[in-house]
């Protein structure tokens, strides 16, 4: 298991020490379109946040009988993250709560008066500077208890999401976005893209296009980073969504009159999307104004016991909750492929 820069596949690391972990929790009415994501179990797609926040927290849910997992029965990527906790604790693991239907039990959660948001087919209703203005805010505020913090992200049919969001912006990268499925729903995605896009036109400013087209986590998330960063380093864990928020973030630069500390931040993510055939994270990490802190961890399930932990590595799932930042985390503690394999299937086995 090592980590690597997404740009030039050199050996990298995250920076050394303990991390804050806080996992951005979100619901988008975008979910529940047919066919547009398998992040979670059919008809409680947006019940999919609440339980990855309750597991990463207890090791186990609460809001329902069973771990959130794809039709196929692949496990939320939250058991990698939980696994890396029980063996390299993270300082503090809390929820930022941006907009849930059900709030997670037994969990430090931290409310924002902020709605699940509506499918950005019909225009998703968010009121995107005062929840940029929140992100912000709460990242001015956040004392952080150990070196650095990872904000990692459960928002079900976000990269949909994140690749209307980017397309609104002028962002050039239609093609680019992962998948929780093996085969990405082109048609469904693009179809839902397209009405997201017709809603919104060129006289509309940058707030007034992410208040049509975009989700709470991606906008709050900018503004937290971009302040937050001032103060320490923060490590975004994720895909192609957290791509998204960093061109979000950097594509407001000019409205908000502050530039990005980017020399304070690192996107982190798993070779599953690095190295994913039908999307290029590095290809919208290139479109931002600057080059980018970025890697990806190795690390296989090729010797799991457990035989649908395999469909990992064929594709499946990929990323999420924190996944590729926890692999980063593990990495940079010393933690071998071995060793997080037993970790991972122990939970799943004690469940």
């Amino acid at each position: 298991m090592k980590t690597y820069n997404i740009f030039t596949n050199e050996l990298s690391s995250l920076p050394k020490g303990k991390a804050d972990f806080l996992l951005a929790a979100s619901v988008t009415k975008t979910c529940e379109i047919e066919g547009i994501t398998q992040a979670g179990i059919p008809g409680m797609i947006p019940l999919t946040p609440t339980l990855d926040a309750e597991f990463i927290i207890n090791e186990r849910v609460y809001s329902l009988g069973e771990l959130a997992e794809t039709p196929t029965g692949v496990p939320t990527p939250a058991i990698i993250t939980r696994a890396v906790h029980n063996l390299v604790p993270f300082s503090a693991t809390e929820i930022l709560d941006l907009g849930l239907e059900t709030i997670p039990q037994n969990s430090i959660c931290h409310n924002f008066d902020i709605l699940p948001s509506d499918s950005i087919a019909t225009g998703a209703n968010i009121e995107a500077k005062a929840v940029f203005r929140k992100g912000m805010a709460a990242g001015e505020s956040y004392e952080l208890k150990g070196n650095y913090l990872i904000l990692g992200e459960s928002t079900p049919s976000g990269t949909t999401t994140a690749a209307a969001t980017a397309l609104a912006l002028g962002y050039d990268c239609k093609d680019d976005f992962s998948s929780s499925f093996l085969h990405v729903p082109s048609s469904v995605r693009n179809e839902t893209i397209n009405k997201a896009l017709s809603l919104i036109n060129d006289e509309m400013g940058n707030f007034e296009k992410l208040s049509v087209v975009s989700v709470n986590m991606l906008i709050f998330c900018a503004g937290f980073l971009m302040s937050a960063s001032r103060r320490f380093h923060i490590v975004l864990a994720g895909g192609t969504q957290m791509a998204a928020c960093l061109l979000v973030a950097d594509k407001l630069r000019e409205d908000v009159l502050m530039r990005v500390k980017h020399e304070n931040i690192t996107l982190a993510t798993t070779s599953w999307v690095a190295n994913d055939k039908n999307s290029d994270i590095a290809h919208i990490l290139s479109l931002l104004s600057y080059k980018p802190n970025a890697v990806y961890t190795s690390f296989s399930f090729e010797s799991a016991t457990i035989p649908i932990l395999k469909k990992y590595d064929e594709g499946e799932a990929k990323e999420g909750v924190g996944a590729g930042a926890a692999l980063a985390y593990a990495c940079a503690n010393e933690v071998n492929n071995a060793k997080l394999l037993e970790a991972i299937e122990r939970i799943l086995y004690s469940m």
